[in-house]
């Protein structure tokens, strides 16, 4: 797939997140920095895909459930073999493939669009129920924002799931403690969130989502040796790797300035 190893991966998808959204002049810059090494560890460590053969029958699913981190899932793929990554410059252009939120449209490596928030876990669990039904060995993976927990379709899914016992389906969530305005506890507080989804039928685990051996570890688990599905809260910080956008609601919507995008670069490069 690439010869990164999984922290360059997760360096390679922050730089191009941070040129993508500024040369697009797009938002969501901070969504994508805080989900780069929870897809390093995706793609670098765990997911069984192939980009010489983005169909391949027997590949792991995964679900980008926030969509609108797209720009780091373009990153991910670009680095990995699915396609070039000199075709990012094309995103949030006219006409591109690369749209704002993820597209499986002409892209290689994105299962399904996804944007309208709560819907990527109720994708994912039927996918997991689908290998169920043919026998199939390849796992479901579905990468969860926070603020998406406050839909009550999340949580449908997740009963289900956890009614019948799938243990091929693993949800990621992005606990950045973030979501859109305000602090998910302004919003909609979420806590016990552990809690909610062990009483849902879930096995939990919490780890730290800046740490890609702590967070594959957590991911990379075989259905058979299990009787539940599995729901890893990766603990992260919304911006993470530039300073001046860590735990800043300003940078949800805000694209990077020529001056800011060199600092911002600066830093993720060190």
């Amino acid at each position: 797939m690439t010869e990164l190893t999984s922290s360059e991966l997760s360096r390679k998808i922050r730089q191009h997140v941070l040129r993508m959204t500024h040369h697009g002049r797009s938002s969501h810059v901070a969504s994508g920095l805080s989900v780069a090494d929870i897809l390093a560890s995706l793609y670098g460590e765990v997911l069984r895909v192939d980009p010489s053969d983005p169909d391949w029958l027997d590949r792991d699913r995964f679900v980008m459930s926030k969509g609108h981190a797209g720009a780091a899932v373009y990153a991910a793929l670009s680095e990995t073999g699915f396609f070039s990554p000199e075709s990012l410059a094309a995103h949030y252009q006219n006409g591109s493939t690369f749209s704002g939120h993820v597209s499986h449209v002409g892209v290689p490596g994105v299962e399904v669009s996804t944007g309208s928030l709560g819907h990527g876990l109720s994708i994912a669990t039927g996918m997991a129920w689908r290998a169920r039904a043919v026998g199939a060995g390849w796992r479901a993976y579905a990468l969860l924002s926070d603020g998406e927990c406050d839909e009550g379709s999340t949580w449908e899914a997740a009963l289900f799931a956890g009614h019948h016992r799938m243990s091929n389906l693993i949800a990621v969530i992005d606990y950045n403690k973030y979501q859109s305005l305000a602090t998910t506890d302004e919003t909609l507080t979420l806590e016990p969130f552990a809690d909610k989804w062990v009483a849902f039928g879930w096995d939990v685990i919490e780890v730290d989502g800046h740490d890609i051996e702590e967070i594959s570890a957590g991911l990379d688990i075989d259905p058979r040796d299990r009787d539940r599905p599995r729901c890893v809260i990766a603990h992260t910080i919304k911006g993470k790797g530039v300073s001046f956008m860590e735990n800043n609601v300003l940078w949800h919507y805000r694209p990077p300035s020529d001056e800011e995008l060199a600092l911002a670069l600066a830093e993720v490069s060190e």
